[in-house]
């Protein structure tokens, strides 16, 4: 249901667009003051944090609060062990999920939230270091912090400068720097980030090696290098990849032949009938270890414009092969 205001007023168009260029000119302002600011606090902060044996402990009521969850979690799946706690439920029980290993990293714009307000005697009582992030550095908060991140706007981007808008966004963007700091320091890397995210398309790319999805054993197009050219055709017929591997009796790998070795022969003539595998195969195929990453194999079928692998153990033993289709399906690709 529609107020008498905005019934009474047609919808502005040109206004929308122009306050949503003015809200995004005044955030980014906001940001750039914020960097132009930064202090060697910062840098302590984030040693600090490094050097706790146990978790960072974010706090924040209202939209600092809702700022403050994804802190946490940005934290979190970046190398920094961090959990949220609402301040409202720590002054009645949960507060006892805070220890004297952990640090408290409180959210408040005014820096004069009741519900923080009220914990900090207990914190410092415990002896658990606290890092204030707010915009007023003459606030309560930022009193009784051992360290304090200075998140002053010059101005909201509501209109009435009232909606928590560039503060936000000036509480959210410093914490990310801190992650983004701290992840550099720990040597974090992508494969420690796949760790974190083992169902995103990252961690798939990053943790599913060849093994995981390749075939192997009877799976495996696989002739002896003395197969006549019949057994040749009815083995990667059956096996449907468009290649079969060509080995010796101890299971080394000696070639292979494709379906394009398989035109390119019949366009030069050559009666096949009468040959045995091991002449006409190509004697050196495109080989991946069974511990690489299946992205490689992606990488190599791409490079090369083919569509399997084949799979070896060492330098030379045929192991399994890995066909498009197989990295498909564990949307690796």
């Amino acid at each position: 249901m529609k107020s008498a205001a905005a019934s009474s007023r047609p919808f502005d168009g040109f206004q929308a667009l122009q306050l949503a260029r003015d809200t995004l000119g005044i955030e980014a302002q906001a940001l750039l003051a914020l960097s132009d600011r930064l202090s060697p606090v910062f840098a302590q902060v984030v040693e600090r944090i490094l050097d706790i044996q146990g978790r960072v402990v974010v706090m924040g009521m209202g939209k600092s609060g809702h700022v403050g969850r994804k802190i946490a979690a940005t934290l979190a799946s970046t190398g920094t062990p961090a959990f949220f706690v609402h301040p409202g439920e720590a002054s009645h029980g949960d507060l006892g999920m805070v220890t004297e290993k952990d640090l408290v990293l409180a959210l408040s714009n005014s820096g004069e939230s009741d519900e923080i307000a009220a914990l900090l005697p207990a914190l410092r009582r415990q002896g658990v270091p606290v890092v204030g992030m707010t915009g007023n550095a003459r606030s309560t908060l930022a009193r009784h912090a051992d360290w304090v991140l200075d998140t002053y706007v010059e101005r909201e981007a509501c209109p009435l400068n009232l909606a928590p808008t560039a503060s936000t966004t000036a509480q959210l963007a410093l914490g990310d720097a801190l992650a983004v700091a701290l992840l550099d320091a720990r040597g974090f890397k992508a494969e420690d980030f796949a760790r974190s995210h083992p169902g995103g398309a990252l961690g798939r790319k990053l943790l599913t090696h060849v093994a995981d999805v390749m075939r192997s054993g009877s799976d495996v197009p696989r002739v002896p290098a003395e197969a006549p050219f019949l057994l040749l055709m009815r083995e990667m017929s059956a096996k449907g990849l468009g290649a079969s591997a060509i080995v010796d009796a101890d299971g080394k790998l000696l070639g292979v032949f494709t379906d394009g070795d398989l035109r390119r022969r019949i366009e030069q003539g050559a009666d096949l009938l009468s040959t045995t595998a091991g002449e006409v195969m190509h004697a050196k195929p495109y080989t991946i270890q069974a511990d690489a990453l299946a992205v490689d194999a992606a990488r190599l079928m791409e490079q090369h414009g083919i569509t399997s692998v084949l799979v070896v153990e060492g330098a030379d033993r045929l192991v399994g092969v890995v066909h498009i289709r197989d990295l498909m399906r564990a949307k690796v690709i």
